[in-house]
């Protein structure tokens, strides 16, 4: 949103890590720009923040009944806002709500797949290819399974 805004808005240029910061990990002098931004209601960016604050605040629960009517909740004034890139966000967490549900549930992302995910491509790339598929799945149980490889003494 700010990307889009800083055209017409010329007090938004350099501003980028303020609205993506959280609040704990600004500066005070950070801390006093962003406040001086945020009481300007006509910018777009500030609602987006504003949007960005409560969904975050929805995720400090660990209750999914009451997470899943926040969200609702959320869901429903994100859709109509007039913001496209909040808009967009609403319906991609509708189509995965099972998915986003299930966080209040287990409290875990899907980081480790993706982690576990990066390895085996960097293997991959490393290996320029493995002659059979059964040689590629071995290297990921290799390089995942944290074995001990170190011969007894």
């Amino acid at each position: 949103v700010r990307k889009g805004e800083v055209l017409t808005q010329p007090n938004l240029k350099k501003t980028r890590w303020l609205w993506l910061k959280n609040d704990c990990n600004l500066k005070v002098k950070q801390k006093e720009k962003l406040q001086a931004l945020l009481k300007d209601q006509n910018l777009k960016t500030a609602q987006a923040y504003q949007f960005r604050l409560t969904f975050q605040d929805i995720f400090t629960i660990k209750n999914r009944h009451q997470g899943a009517t926040l969200l609702k909740a959320w869901l429903e004034n994100a859709r109509t806002s007039d913001l496209p890139p909040i808009v967009k966000v609403a319906y991609t967490i509708m189509n995965h709500w099972d998915g986003v549900l299930r966080w209040f549930e287990s409290q875990i992302t899907n980081g480790i797949l993706e982690g576990f995910n990066s390895l085996i491509q960097s293997a991959k790339a490393k290996a320029r290819g493995y002659r059979t598929h059964k040689n590629f799945i071995n290297m990921a149980y290799l390089i995942l399974g944290k074995l001990d490889l170190r011969l007894p003494t």
